[in-house]
């Protein structure tokens, strides 16, 4: 073998390992990748109440609205105060929230709605005491359906608000 090729063998066996080296993010003891979380649940897992599997399943990531409302329901109030308690403690993390809206109406209407549907769940989660300076919104409208039908049941499933997290260190 030439020279190049041994670097390139030597390069890729080093970055594999590093790869696997549970203990890489979160150090000893630490509830890094691969690593028991605080509470004994697989980090980044469902059972880790820092993790977003937690928050997407535990909590839930959408709230549902009435034809052609952007007002929460008392059941959309109860997520949105789980999600602004787990944003609250977990503060690493930021959300977009988009907006979204049945295939009933036009495209710009359903953009409207879904832009208002997306702010009624900022601004409830900013009444709850997380910053604005981490939730962004945005509005699909009816361009992105979960459920594609031509009946109330699919309707009702895409009149919808989700909450998106991504992780940031937040600076201020």
């Amino acid at each position: 073998m030439n020279m190049m090729t041994k670097a390139t063998m030597l390069l890729l066996v080093l970055g594999t390992a590093a790869c696997t080296n549970p203990d890489r993010l979160g150090g000893a003891g630490g509830a890094g990748a691969g690593g028991a979380a605080a509470d004994g649940g697989l980090a980044g897992s469902a059972s880790d109440p820092t993790s977003p599997a937690y928050f997407n399943q535990a909590i839930g990531d959408r709230v549902l609205f009435a034809v052609d409302t952007s007002t929460l329901t008392p059941e959309g109030q109860r997520i949105l105060d789980g999600q602004a308690q787990w944003l609250l403690t977990n503060a690493d993390y930021r959300a977009v929230v988009e907006g979204h809206a049945d295939e009933q109406g036009t495209r710009e209407y359903n953009i409207a709605l879904g832009a208002r549907r997306a702010n009624a769940v900022r601004e409830y989660l900013v009444s709850r005491g997380v910053p604005t300076a981490r939730l962004e919104v945005i509005s699909y409208g009816k361009l992105r359906p979960i459920e594609v039908c031509s009946n109330e049941a699919c309707y009702s499933q895409n009149r919808r608000a989700v909450t998106v997290l991504s992780f940031s260190a937040i600076t201020s």
